[in-house]
């Protein structure tokens, strides 16, 4: 197995430079030696074999585990110079043959029906608030930020993305606003304490719902939460967003989504959908993710998403690709989360840690190499919505700024 597995490497990783040592000791190197370096040590003997009959899901395994280790470098180099060599449509003709598998399967895969979507949740945003405040921002933002300029701190990226948002809502006071996946309510609150809006948010994690209600009633805000699945809710609203939550829906059920936020949103008003998507075309979720880290979600691609939305009957306004930001954040919850490894360990393990390591390192360098991004879609029933210009966008970030300024908003956290 160790030969078919040098093989098999040597074959697929032709860029950049990864140094591997076997279990019995012997080594071997692969790539051109330009670009990304590491070194990595397989110590579990059946390594060979697992990486070769599943890549995908058995290097994360195996690095949690502690059956691999990298020993130059760090898992970001390695996970870089793997996604760089096995990009889509360069990948190796047996992980294109699983892909392809996957992809057949996952109609049954993503099955997300509201009691397995509620489990879904539990499994990731239910880990306890405690985990989360380690490495993401004062507001608890959970998704792409928006980085206006260089070197400009995660907290005003946070708070960039959320005005940002805003404005394309183009937002006025005593409007009802709808967050889809309000997390821990950061959204809703600002559209409810900067924007005048009345505001309500939904989610299934009981943990976000908790420390969402608890800062409403600390700020003294009208904005109302809920733990509820998107498909139950049965008023309209003028304003409808949703911030990383689509990415939970799964393939099946992009039109089931797209049609009820068609029927959530009043004749007049805008919804904006803020969500990872794949440049590449519709494609699998990573086996090693949907594993361990989102079970059931889907990341899906423009197309998808534009077919699902013209079945839905809404017309899409704007769109805008935020490229790199995604990656910028990542870089910035990765460097917190590694600064605090040993409250992270306490809270949990070792293995959680590696665990985590992986996940955040792997997200990061798909957005680095552009082989995901984000989409921020504008949707109307009518066409006469919203100004026909962009202009009124830059102007309500400059109202918005204004108004954050006059009255600053205390955060989740504080």
């Amino acid at each position: 197995m160790s030969r078919l597995l040098q093989t098999f490497l040597q074959t697929c990783l032709r860029r950049g430079r990864l140094d591997v040592r076997l279990p019995g000791g012997a080594a071997f190197s692969c790539g051109d030696g330009e670009g990304p370096r590491a070194a990595v040590a397989l110590i579990d003997p059946a390594a060979p074999a697992r990486l070769l009959r599943d890549p995908a899901l058995a290097l994360g395994e195996l690095y949690v585990e502690g059956g691999l280790v990298v020993e130059s470098g760090d898992i970001y180099d390695v996970l870089e110079i793997g996604l760089r060599n096995l990009a889509p449509g360069a990948a190796h003709g047996w992980i294109r043959a699983q892909d392809a598998l996957r992809f057949a399967l996952r109609r049954i895969r993503q099955a997300n029906d509201a009691r397995k979507a509620r489990s879904n949740v539990a499994h990731h945003y239910d880990l306890g608030n405690a985990l989360y405040e380690l490495f993401l921002d004062s507001d608890m933002q959970y998704s792409c930020a928006y980085f206006e300029r260089p070197g400009q701190s995660l907290e005003d990226a946070q708070r960039a993305k959320k005005r940002r948002i805003a404005a394309k809502l183009n937002i006025e006071p005593g409007q009802t606003a709808l967050d889809i996946g309000c997390g821990w309510g950061g959204m809703a609150l600002y559209l409810d304490q900067i924007c005048g809006a009345r505001a309500t948010g939904v989610t299934l994690s009981t943990e976000q719902l908790e420390r969402a209600h608890a800062r409403a009633a600390r700020l003294g805000a009208a904005a109302r939460f809920r733990l509820q699945d998107y498909r139950a809710i049965e008023e309209t609203f003028d304003r409808v967003v949703s911030v990383g939550m689509l990415e939970h829906v799964g393939a099946p059920y992009l039109d089931a989504f797209f049609a009820k936020v068609a029927g959530l949103l009043n004749k007049n008003g805008a919804a904006l959908i803020h969500t990872i998507g794949r440049p590449e075309g519709p494609g699998v979720t990573n086996p090693w993710i949907e594993k361990y880290i989102f079970p059931g979600g889907y990341i899906p691609a423009l197309s998808e998403l534009a077919r699902a939305i013209e079945r839905s009957g809404l017309i899409i306004a704007d769109v805008e690709v935020l490229r790199l930001h995604y990656a910028e954040t990542l870089k910035a919850w990765r460097e917190r989360f590694l600064a605090r490894r040993a409250e992270a360990q306490a809270l949990y393990d070792e293995r959680f840690v590696r665990m985590w390591d992986f996940y955040l390192a792997g997200s990061e360098a798909c957005f680095r190499l552009g082989q995901q991004n984000v989409f921020q879609i504008q949707l109307v029933h009518d066409v006469n919505a919203l100004p026909v210009t962009r202009d009124y966008m830059a102007e309500g970030e400059r109202r918005l700024r204004e108004r954050e300024r006059a009255a600053p908003m205390r955060l989740a956290g504080e």
